[in-house]
Order: C-alpha cells, then structure tokens, then sequence
C-alpha cells in the first residue's frame, strides 16, 4: 500500500511479518555471507559456502580429531569429507536447519573455533539448490537432502564407512548468477588451510595438500621465486595461540597475510594493526634510533596467525577481526597488547641472537629511508599539481560515493573504469552508476615503466594523476574505490594498453593486485538479433556462445544480423548499460603462488630477451596453418 501526503502508510498488524530462517538467510544473504558474485573475486559468496563448510573440518581437526579432509570441487557442485568425529545422529538434520544449534556453544567441546554462532552451515544450505549432508559413528549413518533450505529427504542405515562428516552442495544460480569456481582461489584457501593447521593432509580434486612448518612454509612458497631478493632469512616466532613470520624484500609496499582462528582476515584487524606498529616500535627501539615508519615497514613482507577462545569479528563473513582479549575470563589481556608483547620480547631477542639478518634489516631501512629522502622534493611538487589538477580533472569523473563512505554491503560496487581515449570513456561515463562507479580516461599508450623506479610515478602527469584518483600513494588504507577495472578494446592496442597499465600496478602498487582489486572488463565481440524483433538479442563474449545464439535463432526460421564490435566506442551508451551493471563480466587479475612478479615483467616488458624471441618464433603462425586450422575445426 503506497503512502501520500493524504493518505498515510497503514502501521498495523498486517505490516509485521514473521521470516523462518531459510527465507531470512535468502532474502538477506548478505548478512550471512557478504556479498553474493559470480566467483570472479575471492571473497564472492560461492567461496564463502565452501569456507564454511571446511572450517567445521578444520575445527575438529585442532580438537584432535581426523587428520585428513577431502575435497572435490567441479564445474556447480562441492563435496566436503572429514573423517572427524561425525555428528550426533540423532541432530543431523537439526544442525544444518535450525538457527542457534550446534557444538560450538560449548566451550569445551570447541575451544578456539573460527564460528560461534550457528549460522555458517545453514546459510550454505539455505543458499544451495541441492544440499546433502551425512554422518557416520560407529557403524551407522544418518542422511539428509534438503533443496534450498527445505528437507526432501533423509535416511538412517548401517555402514562400515570411517567415522566423520560428508556434506555436499550446489550453489543456487538464481542466486549466484553465471557463477563459476577459480581454481586459483580455491588453491589458495586450501594451502592457507594446511599452513595454518601443520600436519594436516587436505585433498583437493585428488591432489595432496600438507605443510609441516606453518607460517614459514607460507612464506617460503610466496617468496621461493624470488628467494633472491629476500634481504635475510625469513623470521619465524611461535608460541602459544600466536605465529609471526616476517622478511624484507625489494618490492614496493607492504605484504601481509593475517589469520585468526584458521580464518584468512582479508582485511586485517586488531592483531594486524598491533603488529604493524610492535615491529616498528621494536626496531626503533632495538636500534636506538627514531626511524620513519614507512621506512621499516617498506617491503615487508608478513605474516600473522593467532588463536581467540571468542573471537569478534565485523561481519559474519569473517574478514576483519574487532577489539576483543584473548579469552573471555575477567581482566584477560587484549589482543592488541598480547601481540604487542610478544613481538617486543621474541623479535628483540631474535635480533640480538643474529646480528647478520640484524645487519641486513637495518640496510633494507636505511636504504628505504634514502629512497624516501630521494623522491621528497619532486613528491612535494607533484602532489601540488595534483592537488591543482583534482579541481579540474579532465581524465576523472568522478562518482558521489566512495570505497571507505560506503556501508558494508555497498563496498564491493564501489568500481573505477580506466579506458583509453574520448569515445569509450564517453560511453561508460553515460551508461555507468554515478553513484559507485568513476572513469579515468587514458590520453593514449601509458608509459612503459618497468625497470623504472617510483620517481616515474611523480613525474608522469598522467601515473600521478591516477595515484591520487585511487588515493593509494601511502597504502592502500585510503583507497578509494573497491575494483579498479581495466576497460580497453579487444584488439592489438587495447591489449597492449592493458599490458601496459598492469605492468604499472604489479610494479609499483603491487598488494592492490595481491588484494584482489585489479580486473579486466570482458566486453561482447559479437551481437547476435532478430532484426525485427530487437528484443531476441544475445550479446556473445566469444566465437562458441556466437555460435549457440545463432543456432538457437536458425532454429525457428527467424533471419539473424551479427554486429562485431571493434572497440568499446561503437557500443552504444544504452548496451554498454548492461555490461556494467549487475552482471558486468570481469576477470580478476590473479597474482599466482609460484609467480615471481619480477621475472614475469621482465619476461613480456623489458627488452627483447632471447628467452620471449625463441617463444615467439616457436609458437609463430603464418596464414597457411591458421586456414589449415579452420578447415579441420
């Protein structure tokens, strides 16, 4: 009932409505598992379901119980084996359907668990099209099916089956629209998995994970290609209920990887924060010497795993840990100063045992500090045209929200375009959400910056320019919009733009790619119509889905017009609406394990290395083979 001015919105009874908590985790999904995605950023909802299925693995692994997890992931279906305690079979259905039960509200029964409330599995359930889960104890099990929250079916049979838990799952795609699993996203929660839980043995689509050395092995497998930049030997402090791993390196920025309780804290929290500054205050203190905090922090390299009997985190999600002590008990000490207190006595100690890497850490500071002295003078005159230019910026329109301005569940919209030359620029300016989304409009080729050092980024009006619009010069604290999305056209140019802006990210601002900002904007090369009917149209990103559209058109004798689009400009602002909105296609820029990122820039940009001649040369196709190739397809 619509409200005027002379007819007030009718308050009564029938206004209140009461939701079962299958119909309030579908109806606000983002309270339960942030935001939702098609699987193309890490923290999209489909990973989220997977993540809460194994943390309850992981939680009886550290209570003592089953060593090993299986895992099988294929195109739409997931399937979790632990071969733990089981659950009690006689609230096997309970467990995964009623809010407010389950083991964890006993403390004895999970003491430093990553989930407290209950809500993790029922919120896979109710999101799922099919969910099924099963447990085994002493020679019998109890099944149940449920589709989308609502039980079709259950059993209870004999077994010889080990002991344990096996839940199964199908994301539902009217709520997780065209979504697809990344392997390297899933690689990555598992191996974070084994490094926080050493001995545990996961298997994931048969291959076997396992790390005996926690943290270290983290970090020796994110810096193993790049072993020789390392400035010393990585750091390693563990006691109880806190690890800490650290290095320096030569790469710009800071790198670090914070847990708690087996949860990966994407964004940070209390324990990071603290040892953040006990690093600084602890070098400073070492050295009897007042150093700049950039200048310690500049190419660390660390990470942090702590364990919470209570955690509180921000969000249901997980992501950010908030102010909490260590355990529940009256005067228990804070995580903030327990962490603090470690890092001051443990990374002291260290530094007096090894005056080498004590030697080496020191020159890594002094050298940052030169750095900074270096590029103080043109920093101080770039910043001022910059702050001139941001009045009047020609290449930023600018959107009305911003990343830190926006609620929880607005975040992740908040985008900023960057396209090459007036017409694309002028058609996703249009089309966009003024609200979330901002251009920055490229005059042409960026600058080749590889194996040019941050003083390029001051000089180049343009590198200048874009840094401020990010607002990212000291970290990415400010940064002011969520996805920063490389929009160029799908020809030899657009490649080579987009080559050239990654080059300058990964170079200088390279923890915005590790963090999961940095994608590319897949455009249609095809429209495929009813020239009489517009309304039968599919937009068709590659030569198969092409083909389909124009098969499913053939089929009931209509005629077809295929359009190819060239470049971003020819698409007209009206459909260039629809690529960006709700549905926008965008492949996330992925910084692999094994990738050395310096080796990498060198490789595809720096000068023409025997190494990338030999590789064009041998994978060189002249016309003959690309015909020979089309007649045989």
């Amino acid at each position: 009932m619509t409200g005027t001015a002379n007819q007030p919105v009718q308050y009564n009874e029938d206004s209140i409505r009461s939701l079962d908590w299958r119909e309030h985790i579908r109806l606000r999904p983002g309270m339960y598992i942030g935001k939702l995605g098609d699987g193309s950023a890490a923290d999209d909802g489909i990973y989220v379901l997977l993540k809460e299925t194994v943390d309850n693995c992981i939680d009886e692994y550290v209570m003592g119980f089953g060593k090993t997890i299986d895992i099988r992931v294929s195109d739409h279906r997931v399937d979790v084996r632990d071969y733990g305690r089981g659950i009690p079979l006689g609230k096997v259905v309970e467990v995964v359907s009623k809010i407010n039960t389950g083991g964890k509200y006993d403390s004895g029964a999970f003491q430093k668990s990553v989930g407290l409330n209950g809500v993790g599995t029922k919120a896979v359930n109710a999101l799922s099209s099919y969910f099924r889960v099963q447990a085994f104890r002493d020679g019998r099990t109890v099944w149940a099916e449920f589709k989308r929250g609502e039980l079709v079916n259950q059993g209870d049979e004999v077994t010889n089956e080990r002991n344990g838990t096996l839940i199964s799952f199908e994301p539902d795609d009217t709520v997780f629209k065209n979504f697809h699993f990344i392997p390297q996203y899933l690689e990555n929660m598992i191996w974070n998995y084994c490094y926080l839980n050493a001995g545990l043995t996961i298997s994931f689509n048969k291959q076997k994970y396992v790390s005996q050395n926690g943290l270290l092995d983290l970090l020796r497998d994110k810096t193993k290609k790049d072993e020789e930049s390392l400035r010393y030997p990585i750091i390693h402090l563990k006691g109880n209920d806190l690890e800490i791993a650290m290095t320096h390196g030569n790469a710009y920025g800071e790198e670090y990887y914070s847990f708690v309780n087996g949860q990966y804290t994407t964004q940070g929290g209390t324990h990071l924060q603290a040892l953040r500054e006990a690093i600084v205050d602890t070098v400073r203190k070492h050295f009897d010497k007042n150093y700049d905090v950039a200048d310690v922090r500049s190419s660390i390299i660390a990470a942090v795993s702590i364990r919470v009997q209570e955690p509180v985190f921000e969000s249901q999600t997980k992501t950010k840990l908030g102010s909490v002590n260590m355990s529940p008990e009256p005067n228990a000490q804070s995580v903030n100063s327990f962490v603090k207190d470690f890092v001051k006595e443990r990374l002291d100690n260290f530094l007096h045992m090894n005056p080498t890497v004590r030697d080496a850490l020191r020159k890594r500071i002094e050298q940052s500090e030169r750095e900074r002295k270096e590029l103080a003078g043109i920093k101080k005159l770039a910043n001022d045209r910059a702050k001139k230019a941001s009045l009047h910026n020609k290449k930023l329109r600018d959107c009305r929200n911003h990343l830190p301005d926006l609620k929880a569940e607005d975040r992740y919209q908040s985008t900023l375009f960057i396209t090459e030359g007036d017409s694309a620029s002028g058609s996703i300016t249009k089309s966009r959400n003024v609200q979330t989304q901002a251009v920055f409009s490229l005059r042409g080729k960026p600058l080749n910056c590889f194996g040019l050092t941050k003083k390029v980024v001051y000089e180049n009006e343009e590198f200048n320019l874009l840094q401020h619009a990010l607002d990212i010069e000291e970290g990415l604290d400010g940064l002011r919009y969520n996805r920063i999305v490389i929009a160029t056209d799908a020809d030899v140019d657009g490649m080579h733009i987009r080559l050239l802006m990654l080059t300058f990210f990964l170079q200088f601002f390279p923890d915005l790619v590790r963090n999961g900002h940095l994608y590319i904007l897949e455009t249609p090369l095809f429209r495929v119509r009813n020239p009489r009917n517009h309304k039968e149209t599919t937009y068709c990103y590659s030569e198969e889905e092409k083909q389909t559209a124009m098969n499913k058109l053939t089929k009931g004798g209509k005629k077809i017009e295929i359009t190819r689009f060239k470049g971003l400009g020819e698409i007209s602002p009206e459909e260039f609406g629809l690529f960006i909105g709700e549905d926008m296609r965008l492949e996330p820029v992925i910084v692999e394990q094994e990738t050395s990122v310096a080796k990498l820039l060198s490789y595809y940009m720096g000068k023409n290395t025997p190494d990338r001649q030999r590789f064009i040369i041998d994978n060189l196709r002249v016309e003959k083979d690309v015909d020979d190739a089309v007649l045989a397809d």
